[in-house]
């Protein structure tokens, strides 16, 4: 079954009924496989990271039936063996509103129990009361911006025949604001910038921003949008070390922040400033 076969009953795109009584069953999964094997992989992963949702749209009632508002992050584990598909989160916690829990604790328990139940892993949850946020936000990735590049473009379809390498060995981080995908199901654009630090051959700079700009015409989730391209300089490249991540602006209330590397590392959820 292909990856179009498998979204077909999914809420994204179709004209939806709000439920405002909590429903769990509202949650769409999506394997990750589908898309995973059009890209070569296969069981064993060559990354590790998470995928570091934040939603902004959740209340609830409290047990005297006074709404409750709060901001979540919830951190999905690459290993996981499903996703929950964007439309169908936004519908689930929308089911939170007309329903009374005890406490903030108590809603953070209950949608950690669903998420993990249907991604087949740990999913973390955190609810955030909107006056304790006190989110970093900068206005941009740190490394060397890419965007600046004097080159010329007109290829918008994935050409990971753009990267290439030279002969110095660096370690070295570089960004561009320049990522644009377009959303699987519906096309709509999806924004985003996209850091990559890595240690190997010095990668080609022009090059690399061309193949970040072919990703412009390019349908896919932004999960799988970062596995692409982190396979992609992987098999190019072949650094040594490789992190890729990605922080897309946000639709519906939430943005999705997808980060892979072939080695340990803790990644600090510091919004940009256009998100």
């Amino acid at each position: 079954m292909n990856k179009h076969d498998l979204l077909k009953n999914a809420p994204l795109g179709k004209s939806s009924a709000y439920v405002s009584q909590y429903q769990p069953d509202l949650l769409f999964r999506i394997p990750r496989s589908a898309q995973r094997n059009e890209i070569g992989i296969q069981d064993i992963l060559p990354f590790q990271g998470n995928d570091i949702w934040n939603a902004f749209e959740i209340s609830w009632l409290n047990a005297k039936g006074k709404p409750m508002v709060a901001a979540a992050e919830l951190i999905v584990p690459c290993e996981s063996p499903y996703i929950f598909e964007s439309k169908s989160l936004k519908l689930y916690l929308s089911s939170f509103y007309n329903t009374s829990f005890d406490s903030l604790h108590a809603v953070e328990k209950v949608i950690t129990r669903d998420l993990s139940e249907v991604t087949g892993a740990i999913v973390k949850v955190k609810l955030l009361p909107l006056g304790s946020i006190s989110e970093k936000i900068v206005n941009c990735f740190q490394g060397i911006c890419l965007d600046d590049l004097d080159i010329a473009c007109d290829t918008y379809t994935i050409q990971p025949s753009y990267l290439s390498t030279g002969p110095h060995f660096v370690t070295e981080t570089l960004y561009s604001d320049l990522l644009k995908t377009n959303c699987l199901i519906t096309g709509q654009p999806d924004l985003g910038s996209v850091h990559i630090s890595y240690t190997g051959n010095k990668i080609q700079h022009e090059g690399l921003l061309k193949y970040i700009v072919s990703f412009r015409n390019h349908n896919e989730f932004h999960e799988p949008s970062v596995e692409r391209m982190f396979t992609d300089i992987l098999s190019y490249c072949a650094p040594e070390k490789l992190f890729v991540y990605a922080r897309y602006t946000r639709r519906g209330g939430i943005d999705i922040n997808p980060y892979r590397a072939n080695y340990a590392i803790q990644v600090e959820n510091t919004r940009l400033i256009r998100q």
